[in-house]
């Protein structure tokens, strides 16, 4: 049996920069693993290489079968000091665009993925005095390189971004660092929606292109009679952030794994052998829990997957989830929901912020030579795309 998806669909893979490009020395992620190492945080150092080996990674993707590559661009190669932009970064990121477009590629561009400059922290970060005017700044100067963008993401999963930065606010209090349980910082989150809110209508203005940001979906569960809790929690993950896209041009929903929340809060994943190398529990079905939620706050908003897939060293295993999630996605889709596409995580095997040995990636890399190894799933994936359709 076929199951087709909408003419148009896009199909293809998503990075962040700082994950695999190497040598991004003027951030704070880079400056976090110098700080943390002596806690486990381990060392980004040349990461993937995917600065200087872009072209190759998107032809792969492309001759492949797929359509679509979501990437981001790095704000402190972009403004390494406050207020001065460097034209030769500008100029890379611009080629990165102008390779995806020759190759058929439909860029999804992502303009903050959990990373920001040096400076930028030392001013508060996004507390501080004039991070929103500091971050609409750069937006503008991102706007003159993104000419034939057709989607741009503002900013990525602002909920995880408002629970890292919260830990490390509690740090600096001198409070404990929360490995289990921690919550997204509100005051922080409030901060990311005025930037989301004053950014979005910039990028309209200068590109034309569609707008929108990407939350981290939980596809939380209420365990029985938690119903009350479950929504508490929900608001505290989500729902902060789905609300302000209302108006946008378009939301991006990401999805793992699922959880049950009961009258405690969020549980976390059992020990179970099923487990990905991230800990979390096997759910495929989550993307469809949380694309009907987001859908339910949302609205009529059409919705992209901007990242869904699974920790494993096991290829087969990785396109028995997709499947699974894509089964899923299909069924929102025959119900109504208006997904415009569907970009897996990841392209590459990656720096997994503070870990090497998660493997997402539809291609393996060696660490040592920087050789690509497609993965038998970017074949799969590319012949799904090119069918624009589930065939089993």
């Amino acid at each position: 049996m076929s199951r087709s998806f909408p003419n148009g669909f896009l199909w293809g893979a998503s990075t962040a920069a700082h994950q695999i490009e190497g040598n991004n020395l003027n951030n704070d992620w880079w400056q976090l693993e110098h700080a943390a190492a002596d806690h486990g945080v381990q060392f980004s150092g040349d990461a993937a290489d995917s600065y200087h080996r872009y072209q190759e990674d998107m032809r792969l993707l492309a001759d492949a079968g797929c359509n679509a590559y979501r990437f981001s661009i790095e704000w402190s190669r972009i403004e390494p000091s406050p207020g001065r932009f460097s034209r030769a970064e500008l100029a890379h990121y611009r080629r990165m665009i102008d390779t995806a477009l020759g190759l058929g590629l439909t860029p999804v561009v992502t303009l903050h993925h959990f990373t920001h400059p040096i400076w930028f922290g030392e001013r508060g970060a996004w507390l501080g005095d004039g991070a929103v005017d500091a971050f609409c700044r750069y937006v503008e100067q991102a706007c003159t390189i993104l000419d034939g963008v057709e989607w741009v993401c503002t900013i990525n999963e602002p909920n995880i971004v408002a629970v890292n930065h919260g830990q490390q606010r509690r740090l600096a209090e001198g409070k404990e660092y929360q490995f289990v349980g921690a919550l997204p910082d509100a005051e922080i989150g409030q901060a990311l929606i005025a930037a989301h809110r004053a950014a979005a209508p910039l990028v309209r203005a200068a590109t034309g292109a569609k707008v929108g940001w990407t939350v981290a979906n939980q596809a939380f569960l209420p365990a029985p009679g938690c119903e009350s809790k479950h929504a508490e929690v929900r608001h505290i993950w989500e729902d902060m952030y789905l609300e302000p896209a209302r108006g946008d041009d378009f939301v991006g929903v990401q999805s793992y794994t699922s959880q049950l929340v009961d009258d405690n809060g969020v549980v976390p994943h059992p020990d179970h052998p099923d487990n990905t190398i991230m800990g979390w529990a096997y759910r495929p079905d989550a993307l469809g829990i949380a694309v009907r939620h987001t859908r339910d706050v949302v609205g009529d908003v059409p919705l992209v997957v901007t990242e869904n897939g699974i920790a494993t060293s096991d290829d087969s295993r990785r396109i028995a989830y997709t499947q699974g999630a894509l089964t899923a996605l299909h069924e929102t889709i025959s119900e109504g929901a208006d997904v415009r596409g569907y970009l897996h995580w990841s392209l590459l095997d990656n720096f997994e912020w503070g870990r090497w040995e998660p493997t997402f990636g539809l291609i393996a890399v060696d660490r040592e030579t920087f050789e690509r190894r497609p993965k038998p799933s970017l074949r799969w994936l590319g012949q799904i795309a090119q069918a624009n359709a589930l065939t089993s």
